[in-house]
């Protein structure tokens, strides 16, 4: 059976690709980062404190060894934010959005710090964003003024002069290539700040999930006016098996070299406060790492899952496949535990167990975690 591909026609690729289409940037699939064993760090935070974050962040490193096998003196770098959803969705809440579905600027900061440290000639913070307000609303235009680092739209290609072809290697599971923003293969190392969180469409959305955000929203709907990418999650039903695979083919077409997932101040039960059990929560903790599965593996782990949970029967995948697993199996990183080296704080300490996504008829699957809706 031939694999799904990508349903950009011919013609909105070409108008999308523009001058860039032909650069040297598109023309080969990008090396992964793999490894049999990986390390992981956890730091504890209990708020997002300047001063309580650099820390955190800090000794997160220092367990890990340092950036030095991540940047060289004099590399460009990119850091992926999570900013999802818009700005208007802040305004029924009694907390910030930043404290609740998206990365907290702190964050942002203390690690663009750290990458500053080690040497990086230019920090590029990069994010498809919903609506125009979100670096500014959610303090992301001030940590780029601070820190120096360029903040980049990745629905415009500016200052390029179009979008990229992507390819994603053979093997591909949905998408044969993907359209880029130039700047994500025009930099020498990657990272990815994702917020922990559940999801309904992947089960946890964290390091590798943040990638869905890389590529241009208009290029990726169905419909013009769908508001989200719907062509990823696909008609009808597609999206329980579609996402987990459209992850996995993202991560190899744009792997990430730094994977930190802020968990400070996040929310269970849903990716944000569209989400029917959606609820703030506050784990108090930071997790880091060189690979991206086996980061995500150990933060799955923190939120009281089993990385290894059976696809469509277990939590948090009772509704999609287990895209740590396909991750895994793709030779992108190890998802078991006991293939990863977990340096720090200890895992049982900082353990902090997730309401996981529910369908509305659906909530007594949901593990139940007290606590009220955070509405205003």
């Amino acid at each position: 059976m031939t694999p799904p591909h990508h349903t950009l026609s011919r013609r909105r690729f070409l108008q999308a690709a523009g001058l860039a289409a032909g650069s040297a940037l598109a023309a080969q699939a990008l090396p992964v980062r793999a490894a049999e064993r990986a390390k992981v760090a956890l730091a504890t935070a209990r708020s997002y404190d300047r001063n309580v974050v650099r820390r955190a962040v800090q000794d997160m490193l220092d367990d890990l060894g340092g950036l030095g096998d991540v940047i060289r003196p004099g590399d460009r770098v990119a850091i992926k934010t999570n900013l999802t959803g818009g700005v208007h969705w802040e305004q029924q809440l009694s907390v910030p959005a930043t404290e609740s579905y998206v990365t907290h600027p702190e964050v942002i900061r203390a690690l663009g710090e750290a990458v500053l440290d080690a040497g990086a000639r230019e920090l590029v913070i990069v994010e498809a964003t919903y609506d125009r307000e979100s670096f500014f609303r959610w303090g992301h235009m001030a940590a780029a003024s601070d820190l120096g680092a360029m903040l980049v739209n990745l629905n415009d290609p500016w200052p390029y002069k179009g979008f990229i072809q992507r390819p994603v290697g053979d093997g591909w599971l949905v998408y044969e290539n993907f359209l880029f923003h130039p700047i994500l293969v025009d930099i020498d190392a990657f990272i990815s700040v994702a917020k922990m969180k559940c999801h309904q469409n992947a089960g946890v959305t964290l390091s590798m999930k943040n990638l869905v955000g890389l590529v241009p929203l208009q290029y990726y709907m169905l419909k013009q006016g769908d508001g989200h990418r719907s062509e990823m999650h696909g008609p009808d039903q597609h999206y329980k098996t579609r996402v987990p695979r459209v992850i996995v083919d993202l991560v190899r077409a744009r792997p990430i070299d730094f994977a930190l997932i802020d968990g400070i101040k996040t929310s269970e039960g849903g990716e944000g406060p569209w989400g029917v059990l959606w609820n703030p929560v506050e784990p108090g903790v930071l997790v880091g790492g060189k690979n991206p599965v086996a980061t995500d593996a150990v933060a799955t782990a923190v939120m009281g899952f089993e990385p290894t949970a059976l696809s469509f029967r277990e939590e948090p995948f009772r509704y999609a496949i287990n895209h740590l697993f396909l991750a895994s199996w793709s030779g992108l990183g190890p998802h078991r535990l006991d293939a990863i080296d977990i340096a720090g704080a200890s895992l049982d300490a900082v353990r902090y167990p997730f309401r996981a996504y529910a369908l509305p008829d659906d909530q007594s699957h949901a593990h139940q975690h007290p606590g009220p809706y955070s509405f205003a």
